[in-house]
């Protein structure tokens, strides 16, 4: 709905995922228009590109949300979302920014954190099935 621009995102966790989305499908146009005029620069259509082809998103956890909501301004979403480049898994996990602008959200940055681990009797990260103690060490 939100990828095909019927309908804009009305919080900021909405388009965090619709962003996800678009990630996983290769949706370049979305991504640009959704991120914010101030942060966009020339390569990025290129340097997504890139990203994109060689990238498998596996999954999406939002952790916590801060503000963000259909009468904020401004939004925060922490997230971890698990990839595989080259067959190997890795996670991206981060504190975005996102700022309503004339009614409508947009991704301003993203502070990058450390990697959430998991408890050793815990599923792996990583989606292999295994527990973490078995898989990752």
């Amino acid at each position: 709905m939100y990828l095909s621009s019927h309908k804009d995102p009305a919080t900021a966790e909405q388009l965090m995922r619709s962003r996800y989305t678009a990630f996983c499908h290769g949706k370049i146009d979305y991504l640009m228009i959704t991120l914010h005029p101030s942060k966009r620069k020339p390569s990025d259509r290129s340097e997504l590109a890139k990203s994109i082809k060689n990238t498998e998103w596996l999954n999406l956890t939002i952790i916590n949300i801060s503000q963000g909501k259909k009468n904020d301004s401004t939004g925060y979403v922490e997230f971890e979302a698990v990839y595989k480049i080259n067959q190997q898994p890795g996670q991206l996990h981060e504190r975005s920014k996102f700022i309503k602008t004339e009614g409508k959200w947009f991704y301003v940055d993203g502070q990058f954190l450390p990697g959430l681990i998991p408890k050793p009797s815990e599923p792996c990260w990583c989606g292999s099935g295994k527990k973490f103690k078995q898989c990752h060490k």
